[in-house]
């Protein structure tokens, strides 16, 4: 069958990808913009990449009409528009209106379970989108997850963050609250196997983990498979700004992402029965398993996709990458610096390697606290770390940098800065004629820009000639 998966270079879609390809489906992946498709995706024959902005009906033609099974997979946790239920109608809208003129027969929508009146801004989208793409033109298939727990996985990050930096927790109160985690490889399968079958058409289905457990058992639980003791004292007091600061300071979250997650946690998630495990052949895992399958991942290190590599782990930079792979000159400060290269297997290895856990090679104290400093005014710090340790992709989170351009063959690395500042700021590394070439570029907001550029000068001599010498081999 011919697939289109959209939200593609997403948590979900990236893994769901490669899964169809191996069940003998071809692909389209639908991505807003192509820079950041997964470059393996290029090379491989049942895969194709597709543009297209679902906020932008005009931009939807590139999607081929000979579309047999459609994935909606598009939503957002951390837009703070004020107009975020608005723009979520508006890409289901667009999407369904486009679906309607294909050949589509079937359109598979990941949901999240609604089971109370009281509903967050995010769960409340939602279930506003199942009823949305609702159509007679083509058959809908809906399967509402709660917590998904696998490796990258937002839900998974903050747990362990939490487990593994407190012995001892005071917490609020809506860890009592109860949920069904499942486990991500079981929400692949019941994707993957709903493709053209019949008994799933214009049917929606609570998917759920076997165990019902509150968030405090879900943090022991983690920490028993861990190896690792831990006390937790839940408290009435903990206003829902305070616990969002708790998960900011304590966990690798943004604030704004923190403040939706606890809009989510204190709404109770129990899945409502029905025949789809035995339907499709699905026998979800534990959560203790599902954990243990995740640090399987990571030692792997065989991670496909992390919550950290899409934009609601910052917010600073927007959905488009065009405007920032050219870096700009005019009213821009630059640091160059350049060495002579004798081998650049192993310098590109090391350029590639840069970030998250082997660090910065030179000064990495200094990044350590300018990455403190930035988490102190509301910034992401260097939490994030990097989802491989030697692999890097357009898109990806390396520490408060976003990968912009990142070809090996190419020789060219270009990052774009997240972290709280007066302006906008790029690093790129490049090496042509075996010179690195290593340029960092900021492009200074009024007079506040210009003075943080010149009151940093002196550790930016320090910093960048220590890296890039370094760097060469």
């Amino acid at each position: 069958m011919k697939i289109l998966v959209t939200g593609a270079t997403g948590y979900i879609g990236k893994r769901l990808i490669p899964l169809l390809v191996n069940n003998g489906h071809h692909v389209v992946c639908a991505v807003r913009d192509a820079l950041r498709a997964d470059k393996n995706h290029l090379e491989e024959k049942h895969i194709e990449i597709v543009e297209a902005d679902f906020l932008k009906p005009e931009t939807l033609n590139t999607i081929p009409e000979d579309i047999d099974v459609a994935y909606y997979l598009i939503h957002s946790m951390s837009n703070t528009s004020k107009d975020f239920l608005s723009l979520e109608e508006q890409c289901a809208i667009h999407f369904k209106a486009y679906m309607e003129n294909t050949q589509v027969k079937q359109v598979i929508y990941l949901s999240g379970i609604t089971n109370e009146e009281k509903l967050s801004k995010h769960l409340k989208s939602r279930k506003h989108v199942e009823a949305v793409l609702k159509s007679n033109r083509y058959a809908l298939t809906i399967f509402k997850a709660g917590i998904i727990v696998g490796s990258g996985s937002s839900s998974f990050e903050i747990i362990r963050d939490l487990v593994e930096k407190l012995p001892v927790m005071v917490a609020p109160k809506w860890l009592n609250t109860k949920t069904q985690p499942l486990a991500v490889r079981d929400v692949l399968l019941f994707l993957s196997k709903a493709a053209g079958n019949p008994k799933t058409y214009n049917q929606a289905y609570d998917v759920f983990g076997p165990e019902v457990l509150d968030y405090k058992q879900m943090l022991l639980q983690f920490a028993e498979v861990r190896g690792l003791k831990r006390y937790i004292l839940t408290i009435p007091i903990m206003t829902p700004k305070l616990s969002s600061y708790w998960l900011y300071f304590v966990t690798s979250t943004s604030y704004k992402l923190a403040s939706n997650l606890v809009q989510s946690m204190g709404v109770e998630i129990v899945g409502k029965p029905s025949n789809i495990n035995t339907l499709l052949g699905v026998t979800p895992l534990s959560y203790k398993d599902a954990v243990k399958l995740a640090f399987e991942k990571i030692e792997q290190n065989s991670i496909i996709s992390s919550w950290k590599d899409s934009f609601v782990s910052s917010g600073r930079l927007k959905n488009s990458f065009h405007k920032y792979v050219n870096v700009p000159t005019y009213g821009c400060f630059k640091d160059y610096k350049e060495r002579s290269v004798s081998n650049i297997d192993i310098t590109m290895d090391r350029i590639w390697s840069i970030g998250g856990t082997t660090g910065w090679y030179y000064g990495t104290y200094l990044w350590k606290i300018r990455g403190h400093v930035d988490k102190l005014f509301g910034g992401i710090g260097l939490r994030r770390g990097r989802t491989h340790v030697s692999n890097l992709n357009a898109g990806d989170a390396l520490d408060f940098w976003r990968v912009i351009y990142a070809d090996k063959a190419q020789k060219k690395l270009l990052l774009y800065a997240e972290m709280k500042l007066p302006g906008e700021a790029w690093l790129e590394f490049k090496i042509e004629n075996n010179i690195l070439k290593q340029t960092a570029t900021f492009r200074p907001r009024g007079l506040w820009g210009r003075l943080y550029w010149f009151s940093v000068l002196p550790f930016h001599a320090f910093i960048f000639n220590g890296l890039i010498s370094k760097l060469v081999a």
